[in-house]
Order: C-alpha cells, then sequence, then structure tokens
C-alpha cells in the first residue's frame, strides 16, 4: 500500500506553493542553481547556516532550514550529492527514496525538489530513477494497526499530498518515467502479498488475487487441486497434503507480443504461504518469518501486473504454486517415495525441504504446455544461501551463460543484485537417492548448490534455465533507502529490466 502523493513534474522557474523544498549540492559544498538562488533569497542564511553546520555536499549529508519571512517555503532541505559524475546506476534510485524518506506533510501538502547537479542537466532517465526511488519510499503495510481518533500521532500525522520534481526537460522526465509508474505497482503488490500473515493470505487467498490480475489485461487461470492429480503433481500436492488448506497453481499469461511473438518467457515461483517444516518441524525461534515463504510467488504476480500495466510488448507467463505446509495427521514423512509430474520418483528425506517440491512440477509444467524460450524461478529456497552471501545479492544458478550474464547485468543496473553459484556433476550426484530416482535433499554441504541440482532435473535439454534463490532478499533484508517494509518486492525490477532490455519486441 502506497500513502496517496501526486507525482509530477515541472520545470525550474514553476511556480511553486508554499511547503517544503529540496534543493543540491555537491561535493565543496558546490550549490546548485535553485540552491544558489534560494541563498540571494535569504541573504546568505543557506550558506551560513552549512558553514555553521559543516555541510560539505557530501553525498547522503543534509541539513534542514527553517525558511525565514519572505520566502514562499516553510522549510528548505539542503541535500548533498557528492560527485554525481561517479554515481552507479542505481544511484539516484536510492537518492530519490532517501530524500522522500525526509519528506512529510506538516509543512505544508506539497514539496518541491529541484533536481539538478552543479554543472549540466539531468537526463530524463536520472529524473525518472529518482522520481521511482521516491515512490518506492511511499509504500507502508499498516493495515491491520488500529487508529484512536484521539491519539496524538493521528492528529499530528499529515500525509504529503503532491510532490513536484523540477528538471530541465519535464516533458522528457515525465514520458520516461510512464512506464516505472507501473513498476511501483509491481513492487507494491508483491510487498503486499509478502507483508499479509498467513492467517490472511491462504493459497486459496492467493490464488484469487493472482485471479484479480485479470482487470489489468491478463489471463489467469486457477489449477484445483484435482485437475493437478490428473495431471500428475504429484510433487507439489505432497507438500501440501497436510493442511486444511486446499493447494492450487495459478497460471498467469500477458500476451502484450500477440502471435507473432513466438513463445513466451516463462517465470516461476514458490508460493509456500506458511511453512511450519511440516513433519520434520522447523525450530519455534523466527517461524514467524515463514509467512514470507511465497515471495517468489509475489515477485512473479508483481512482475505480471507490472508488464500488464505498461502494456510490455512480449509475451509472457507467470506459474507459481500455492501450498501451506502443515505437520497434519494427512502430512507427507520423511522417507515416503513421491512421484513428480516428469515422472521422476522423489524420496523425501526432509519435508522442509518443500520449495523444490513444488517448483519441480510447475516447471515441468510450464515446459510442457508453453515450450518457452526461457526460464527463470525465484523462491526463498534455502537458508545455505545466507550463510553464503548475507542479504546483499539473491544466489543465481544457471544452465546458460547468456541468460545468467543478462541477469547479472540486470541486477546491476536496478540494485537487485546477483551472484552466481557454481552447478556441475558432483553436485548432482549430492541428490541421487537409493530407492527412488534422486532425493530432496543432499545433505549439510552445498545446501543451495544442491537445491539447485534438483531444479535443474526438471529442465529439459536445451531450455535456458536460472533458478534465483532470495531467501536473503525477498524479505526481511533490512531497510533500504527505498524500502521500509518487511517485505521487499525483491525482483520485480530486476525480471521487468531483463524482459525491457532482451525479450521485447
Amino acid at each position: 500500500m502506497t500513502d496517496q502523493t501526486t507525482l509530477s513534474f515541472a520545470s525550474p522557474s514553476a511556480a511553486a506553493a508554499d511547503g517544503v523544498a529540496v534543493v543540491f549540492a555537491e561535493d565543496g559544498p558546490k550549490f546548485t542553481s535553485a540552491a544558489q538562488d534560494l541563498d540571494k533569497k535569504t541573504k546568505g542564511m543557506l550558506s551560513e547556516a552549512a558553514r555553521i553546520s559543516a555541510f560539505k555536499g557530501k553525498k547522503g549529508s543534509s541539513m534542514d532550514v527553517l525558511a525565514p519571512r519572505g520566502v514562499k517555503f516553510v522549510r528548505i532541505v539542503l541535500v548533498g550529492l557528492g560527485k554525481p559524475a561517479d554515481y552507479a546506476n542505481d544511484a539516484w534510485l536510492n537518492l530519490g527514496g532517501a530524500v522522500r524518506g525526509k519528506l512529510s506533510g506538516r509543512e505544508g501538502g506539497t514539496a518541491h525538489v529541484y533536481l539538478e547537479k552543479a554543472k549540466g542537466e539531468l537526463s530524463a532517465e536520472d529524473v525518472a530513477n529518482f522520481a521511482l526511488g521516491a515512490q518506492l519510499r511511499n509504500y507502508k503495510f499498516d493495515k491491520y494497526k488500529s487508529k484512536s481518533k484521539n491519539s496524538e500521532t493521528e492528529q499530528t500525522a499529515k500525509p504529503l499530498k503532491t510532490l513536484v520534481m523540477h528538471c530541465a526537460d519535464p516533458g522528457a522526465a515525465r514520458r520516461a518515467f510512464a512506464p516505472e509508474r507501473a513498476i511501483v505497482d509491481g513492487v507494491n503488490l508483491a510487498r503486499d502479498l509478502v507483508n499479509e500473515p498467513a492467517n490472511v493470505l491462504t493459497p486459496a487467498a492467493f490464488a484469487a488475487r493472482a485471479k484479480a490480475l485479470a482487470k489489468a489485461g491478463v489471463q489467469v487461470t486457477l489449477l484445483s487441486e484435482a485437475q493437478m492429480k490428473r495431471l500428475g503433481m504429484g510433487a507439489l500436492l505432497a507438500v501440501g497434503q497436510g493442511s486444511e488448506n486446499t493447494s492450487h497453481v495459478a497460471v498467469m499469461q500477458w500476451k502484450g507480443a500477440g502471435v507473432r511473438g513466438g513463445n513466451p518467457i516463462a517465470i516461476v515461483g514458490k508460493g509456500v504461504t506458511f511453512d511450519t517444516g511440516g513433519i520434520s518441524l522447523k525450530p519455534a525461534a523466527g517461524m514467524e518469518d515463514m509467512k514470507g515463504d511465497m515471495a517468489g510467488a509475489a515477485c512473479v504476480t508483481g512482475l505480471m501486473l507490472a508488464l500488464a500495466e505498461r502494456k510490455a510488448k512480449v509475451n509472457a507467463v507467470g506459474v507459481i504454486g500455492l501450498v501451506e505446509n502443515m505437520p497434519g495427521g494427512t502430512a507427507q514423512r520423511p522417507g515416503d517415495v513421491v512421484e513428480a509430474m516428469s515422472g521422476t520418483t522423489i524420496e523425501v528425506l526432509n519435508t522442509d525441504a518443500e520449495g523444490r517440491m513444488v517448483l519441480a512440477d510447475c516447471l515441468w509444467y510450464v515446459q510442457e504446455k508453453f515450450k518457452p524460450v526461457a526460464v527463470i524461478n525465484l523462491a526463498t529456497l534455502t537458508g545455505a544461501i545466507m550463510v553464503a552471501l548475507g542479504k546483499e545479492h539473491a544466489g543465481l544458478f544457471s544452465n546458460d551463460d547468456e541468460l545468467s550474464a543478462r541477469l547479472t547485468a540486470a541486477g546491476l543496473e536496478t540494485g537487485e543484485k546477483l551472484w552466481r553459484l557454481p552447478l556441475g556433476p558432483k553436485y548432482d550426484k549430492l541428490i541421487d537417492s537409493k530407492v527412488a530416482d534422486i532425493k530432496n535433499t543432499g545433505g549439510r554441504w552445498g545446501g543451495s548448490i544442491s537445491a539447485a541440482q534438483f531444479l535443474q532435473r526438471f529442465i529439459k535439454p536445451g531450455t535456458p534455465w536460472a533458478h534465483l534463490d532470495i531467501a536473503g532478499t525477498g524479505m526481511a533484508s533490512g531497510d533500504t533507502d527505498i524500502n521500509r517494509s518487511w517485505g521487499s518486492g525483491f525482483g520485480v525490477r530486476l525480471l521487468d529490466r531483463l524482459i525491457r532490455d532482451h525479450y521485447e519486441r
């Protein structure tokens, strides 16, 4: 959910209403033209305040000044740019989020951001990235907080109504930002889904939210348990059989490139709406976080919304397996053998290695039905990936160097970073079973790799495939400049960038 701040673009000379002014300075500090103008209007107050507070224009620094009488603004925020020439791809995005975090509606309903460098104009793309960061920072998930009419917080809190981006070419910036509005909606939908409690977001409830994408033009088909049984999805169904909540698969198609656009790119997501570990029960500490074990499916759903809203000229299909892993009397047991849709038999050594079983049937289904040009799956699959990479990178595994390179580049461009880890025959042997074709865990060592090897067993020869293990980045990934929510929405911007750059017509 976002607050209701309206974003608009205007020229630097456009009339400004009362409220907050945000201006910038580079190392030195070197004031931008808007900052110089305000300094003159305040008779040097801004430069004097910078001197007294030792503000040097360093990146990430800021200074607040209450504007004197005679100036149209009530508050001036001076923000340091550092050296914009050294900015990485996501720097303007993060700056937009950081600036938005400094603004509220207490000083007035409008904030004016005079977005410029000390020398030279910003590109329309940089302005659009700044605006995207600001909009992503707007997100809040507070629907379950009760609000007392007499509370002091409610009486003093005022939302910012309008954020005006003053830039050299507002028309070009407006056009550059147009598709990013859809990205905001997609990311925030993914965040909403991850943040919802498991008693609200059951597999059926998640399926209904996926079905709602039909309003945006996405074709959505829901597979029932009876249909999955007929298809032979024994691996997915085994995971959910201990829960009173029925399992579902949602198939979302966006046909933006039409018949001539060829076969789709396929995105597959793990959607375990709550994961107790099943009979192999998880420790109680931290189990509440397992409401977010569907972050992969949330990303796929948000991505499909974003593609539809921005009318992406691509054919794409999103498939999400929605289950709840519970230790009921009908739950699968360690030692059980089940048969996946591909015909592969799986020895279940650990019922907490369930996500790979959900994905196995979804991966096979999407290849059988749609013959995709490439398959990418996302899953909060292993704790081992956080041991290896922390929360800074998601793990990347792939059978295709070109797809891997494209994903890595998209990650660097968006700030949703990936790190490629190995696959190979010796790792693959870790999942060989003595009683079935494979077992669902390869043991303690290389746990993220053996999980990826398991998934690769369900990829047909010649199909470019990548697996993204987002256990460290999809939920509880820590506050950033563009997100203060427990659910991050990781992967929506990454995969949208990949599709824009390589799969759209």
